[in-house]
């Protein structure tokens, strides 16, 4: 199993196979406008503008499960724009845990749990780093920047993708 095996709306509203993907590294985020911690999609954003041409993406996952993205799609989408620049692929609001948590969510914290074992997300700006074969390789706090993500990024960066076949 892979992330390349699920599915998630985009902000616009459209359906975007996360197989779409496939052969990149990606840093899956569950972000949130409200929030202390929003000033990182900066750094997101910086992140992906350095590498998205070596086949590395950011993917924003708003939630409002720690009440802090209250707004529409739409609002969020524009907030991000305006007061960020953010190009990075964002989805639409997502639960992030309980019942109706997004089945990528689910995925990933089984496949990387956090502190003590823990599955639950915490707060907003979970960081989730993938790489080119759609594993998780590791889990990152609300509270790690993301430029101490960089390291890793790189280093995924200069793996191949294993071949299918």
């Amino acid at each position: 199993m892979s992330v390349y095996q699920f599915t998630a709306q985009r902000i616009d509203g459209t359906l975007q196979p996360l197989s779409e993907y496939r052969g990149q590294v990606l840093l899956i985020v569950n972000v949130a406008s409200m929030c202390g911690l929003s000033p990182q999609y900066a750094g997101l954003e910086q992140l992906y503008r350095r590498y998205r041409d070596q086949g590395f993406a950011v993917l924003g996952f708003p939630s409002n499960q720690f009440m802090q993205e209250p707004g529409s799609n739409e609002a969020i989408a524009e907030f991000c724009e305006r007061t960020y620049q953010v190009t990075f692929p964002l989805f639409a609001k997502v639960d992030v845990n309980g019942p109706n948590e997004h089945p990528l969510f689910a995925y990933l914290k089984r496949q990387q749990p956090g502190l003590f074992g823990s599955t639950a997300i915490k707060w907003n700006f979970t960081k989730f780093l993938v790489d080119r074969n759609g594993k998780p390789y590791r889990r990152y706090a609300p509270t790690d920047l993301p430029s101490v993500i960089e390291n890793d990024i790189v280093a995924l960066l200069r793996q191949q993708p294993a071949t299918v076949g």
